[in-house]
């Protein structure tokens, strides 16, 4: 069970070691507006289950369809393997396989749980962060722990980037995870509530940057959110995707103004080729490319040329859509 992206490396994990896989249960298609009119866009789990003929169901609501618990229960699977499917599953169906339920999360639980564990690691500045296997209960991302496997988050390390090697990640660590079921060598540990925490769903208005934080946080924020929903400022009077920063020194013509507490965070300090210092409460940052609405990806000195971006102007946060 699983929909996105994530999800199948962990499918074709199971497919390519040989495991008999019974069915697949993803969320519904999604409708997106193209250049002839509305289109129906199959999950990405989909569309692997599909090209290696593999039975899909598409329940609107899981939990509510009791004639597809049914037929799941006629199909008698030994285990039920989850990433990523995004609803909580009902106990009528928890108890149906012989085995249990295994998920694949992409966080060291447990520590964020919940539906958007990368995002969160970022965006919070944790410098490792892994996959859980886990087996399933009714509840939030609760179950006993089964395997781990951790790695580093480097500085400039965005979220769609961590996504990518946590879910080849995820697969190894699933398969390793069948095989210690298989050999009877596994060891569910319970998880410590004390330390739990949660990472809820990511908005469009997670990505609005407030200025008066520090680098370090403003940075979190915009490779936390990247590419999805990106980080929004307001610039020139329009809502502008912050796309790429960086922490490095600053050059020798900042250093006395980029800790003068009387320049307003959100200033724009210098701009140059590479891109523009912008004030923060701490101290600046560099951005490297900027994406005005209704505009290409670009350097700030690119949309400088044809708009009145310049030092000394400051830029806002937008408004919550």
């Amino acid at each position: 069970m699983g929909t996105p992206d994530f999800a199948v490396p962990s499918l074709k994990a199971l497919f390519e070691n040989n495991y008999e896989i019974i069915g697949v249960v993803t969320k519904t298609d999604s409708t997106r507006r193209g250049s002839r009119g509305l289109k129906e866009v199959p999950p990405p789990v989909k569309e692997y289950a599909v090209a290696h003929n593999i039975p899909v169901f598409q329940p609107e609501k899981l939990s509510k369809d009791t004639e597809l618990i049914s037929k799941i229960a006629q199909m008698a699977p030994d285990l039920i393997v989850t990433c990523a499917y995004g609803q909580i599953l009902p106990k009528s169906l928890l108890d149906i396989p012989k085995y249990g339920t295994i998920n694949v999360h992409g966080s060291l639980l447990p520590k964020y749980r919940g539906a958007a564990p990368i995002h969160w690691a970022i965006i919070n500045g944790e410098t490792k962060t892994g996959i859980t296997t886990m087996f399933t209960e009714v509840g939030l991302d609760t179950g006993d722990m089964l395997l781990k496997a951790e790695i580093d988050i480097p500085i400039d390390m965005t979220a769609g980037e961590l996504h990518d090697r946590l879910s080849l990640l995820g697969a190894e660590t699933l398969i390793k995870t069948l095989k210690e079921l298989e050999n009877g060598t596994l060891k569910p540990e319970r998880q410590d509530e004390s330390q739990a925490t949660y990472a809820p769903k990511i908005e469009k208005s997670t990505g609005i940057i407030d200025w008066s934080q520090t680098t370090l946080q403003i940075h979190n924020r915009i490779r936390g959110t990247t590419p999805w929903p990106g980080a929004y400022t307001d610039m020139c009077g329009k809502r502008t995707k912050i796309c790429c920063s960086k922490i490095k020194g600053y050059p020798d013509s900042l250093a006395n103004v980029v800790n003068d507490t009387q320049i307003c965070p959100g200033t724009i300090l210098y701009i140059s080729a590479d891109g523009m210092w912008v004030k923060t409460t701490d101290g600046a940052i560099f951005i490297n490319m900027i994406q005005p609405e209704c505009c290409k990806s670009m350097t700030p000195l690119q949309y400088a040329c044809g708009h009145e971006l310049r030092v000394g102007m400051k830029l806002t946060g937008c408004k919550k859509d």
